[in-house]
């Protein structure tokens, strides 16, 4: 495999979490339109689930879904091991499934804070824990990928935005950054690539209500002029999982229309 070959997954497998809707179905799709097989993740949601699966199918691509919630490290020892049991060995795991449970910061509970870090930190920390073990038994199988593996973090925009009134999704976002940032350095040096995506505003459920009601508020924020679709993310998953970003390591890719660049600040300051 030669970086000329551009987006080529062909002969890997893929482990997706939270790859039921949104951005988790789209990543799924795009890679398995470069050639990948699909670990469909999803936590309860079966239907959606079989959704992508079918998807991921009528691309000529092999595809299951299996159960798992990935705050749960036995869920997510079984996830692995299920999944190579299915498809085979796994070459590139995107840590995608994440949640928000916002409040002000004297209304928000124990609970609310354990929630949204259990799935977005902790889950992600056991998924990339387990992928780079995975990583290793597989060894290097440089007839498919010139890396032993391919680990990619859905991050936020929020990893370097602060947020009220969502500190714990905050919070989750910049230790994911850490968190990868840390495994990149430990593990590069094992030809194993660890890396993320940050979107902004990006069209899903979760912000459905906000772009209904305030569209053009959001759009102050976006300098590029437009909600992001799931697909833009898709895309750039599917690039870092290939050897076209072969000697791209511990970087934080976003997604976000120029969000990050303190739109507030053009003219002003």
């Amino acid at each position: 495999m030669t970086i000329s070959h551009g987006i080529d997954l062909t002969g890997q497998c893929a482990i997706v979490t939270g790859a039921s809707t949104g951005i988790g179905e789209a990543a799924a799709i795009e890679l398995a339109r470069a050639g990948a097989d699909i670990v469909v993740n999803h936590r309860d949601s079966h239907d959606d689930a079989a959704d992508t699966v079918a998807k991921v199918e009528a691309l000529g691509r092999r595809a299951v879904a299996i159960q798992a919630d990935i705050s749960k490290e036995e869920d997510v020892l079984r996830l692995f091991a299920e999944s190579e049991a299915k498809l085979g060995p796994i070459d590139i795991v995107f840590s995608n499934a994440g949640r928000q449970k916002d409040a002000k910061i004297g209304d928000m509970t124990l609970d609310d804070w354990n929630a949204v870090i259990g799935v977005n930190l902790t889950g992600a920390f056991l998924i990339g824990r387990e992928a780079i073990k995975h990583f290793r038994k597989k060894g290097l199988r440089e007839d498919v990928s010139r890396a032993r593996g391919k680990l990619i973090f859905n991050s936020s925009v929020h990893q370097i935005i602060a947020w009220a009134f969502h500190v714990n999704y905050a919070a989750s976002k910049g230790g994911i950054h850490m968190l990868m940032q840390s495994l990149a350095q430990e593990v590069s040096v094992e030809k194993i690539r660890v890396n993320s995506v940050a979107p902004g505003a990006i069209a899903t459920a979760i912000n459905a209500e906000e772009r209904a009601h305030n569209l053009e508020g959001m759009m102050r924020l976006i300098p590029y002029g437009r909600v992001g679709d799931p697909e833009d993310v898709g895309r750039a998953v599917a690039w870092l999982a290939s050897d076209a970003s072969d000697y791209v390591v511990g970087q934080t890719i976003f997604v976000d229309g120029a969000m990050t660049l303190y739109p507030e600040f053009r003219g002003n300051g």
